[in-house]
This record gives C-alpha cells, sequence and structure tokens, in this order.
C-alpha cells in the first residue's frame, strides 16, 4: 500500500519488459513512484485484482485512479494528461 506522499503506485514482475518500459517512461519524466512488485509480493496480486479488477501488468495508478497498462500510461504522458493528473491530484 503507498504511503500519504507516493502519488503513482505501479505493479510489476522482473521478467515484463513493458514493466521496464514505464518505469523508465515515469524515470525519465522525473516521477517519483512506489513499486509493487508481483512477483515478490504474493499479497499484491490480490490487491491488483481488487484495485483494478485485472491481473495484467504493467498497472498504473496515480492517487487511486487507474491510467492502465504501458500503451495507456505512454499515450497519457504524449497528450498531457499524466502531467495533469499528478497537477491535479496535488
Amino acid at each position: 500500500m503507498p504511503d500519504a506522499t507516493t502519488d503513482i503506485l505501479v505493479y510489476t514482475t522482473d521478467r515484463c519488459s513493458f514493466c521496464t518500459r514505464v518505469k523508465a517512461l515515469l524515470d525519465a519524466r522525473g516521477y517519483p513512484y512506489e513499486e509493487i512488485n508481483l512477483e515478490r509480493d504474493a499479497a499484491g496480486r490480490n490487491e491488483l485484482v481488487a484495485r483494478t479488477g485485472m491481473m495484467s501488468f504493467p498497472q498504473v495508478i496515480i492517487r487511486g485512479q487507474l491510467v492502465g497498462g504501458f500503451q495507456e500510461t505512454l499515450q497519457a504522458d504524449r497528450d498531457g494528461r499524466l502531467r495533469q493528473l499528478l497537477t491535479d491530484a496535488a
């Protein structure tokens, strides 16, 4: 569970290329995030399903709002929605 200072929560696994790419995108933009690695955190799998209704990864959540996987996060970055979500959330 993210702490009060974490705006972005990312569910990942180690061998997922899209997980690596979404983390690189967030890092490149300077957006800090909390990562829940589903290979190391068994409870994280149940949490992911409870929050999103899905078991696919990566999944990016900004302050409780589901953005989606890598493609959705990339599109949100390209159209400015990612920055807007973080600005509106503050």
